[in-house]
């Protein structure tokens, strides 16, 4: 199994705190610096940000290589989810409820963390992400959990294909109470709207 060797983290960021933690995953083709930045417009959390274990073939990081784009095999993605949950378990708190923010393809592991052990996950952003068709282990849990997430997305972005688009949404519909917002002119990225709708949706969601 492939091992995250490589992190940052906020300065108050404690291994040993039961307080909740945000876990940045970053998109294909990315590293642990990609995402720390939009922390500065969001809710204060400590925060850890982690590199994907695999090199991806075009420069930078991947949490699996791209077999079937938009739609990645379980064989791929599942032993990716069981390797942060590895760096979780070695590194952070078993108490500490954890705040996941996803983009791209982090944005899929994000909600393979939550279809695995929703029982550890305080809030869910997905930035820019998609689902895998194939079932998970908590999926029939989060059927009648229903935990509120955070999905944005731009309505340019040409990255993820439709196809993945209305699987996500679907899989949303049917296992959590999802606040979906897209974006006029935006592509596969980020904006200032995007961080407001976040920053608003984590101040509902974190204990004050």
């Amino acid at each position: 199994m492939s091992q995250i060797t490589q992190w940052v983290a906020s300065r108050d960021f404690d291994p040993s705190s039961a307080e909740p933690v945000a876990l940045l995953l970053h998109g294909y083709g990315s590293n642990e610096r990609d995402l720390p930045g939009i922390m500065d417009y969001l809710p204060a959390i400590p925060w850890v940000s982690l590199r994907a274990p695999e090199q991806s073939p075009h420069g930078g990081y991947a949490w699996s290589q791209i077999t079937n784009p938009g739609n990645p095999e379980a064989g791929v993605v599942e032993p990716a989810t069981e390797t942060i949950w590895h760096w979780i378990e070695d590194n952070i708190h078993p108490g500490a409820p954890l705040v996941l923010i996803g983009f791209s393809q982090g944005g899929l592991m994000a909600t393979q963390l939550l279809r695995t052990r929703p029982e550890r996950i305080k809030a869910t952003v997905i930035l820019a992400g998609f689902t895998m068709a194939a079932e998970q282990p908590a999926d029939a849990t989060l059927m009648t959990a229903k935990p509120k997430l955070i999905y944005c997305r731009g309505k340019q972005d040409q990255v993820i294909s439709a196809e993945a688009v209305a699987r996500t949404n679907s899989w949303l519909q049917a296992h959590t109470r999802a606040i979906t917002k897209t974006y006029d002119g935006l592509g596969h990225s980020v904006d200032q709207r995007v961080l407001a709708d976040v920053s608003g949706y984590l101040e509902v969601a974190l204990p004050s």
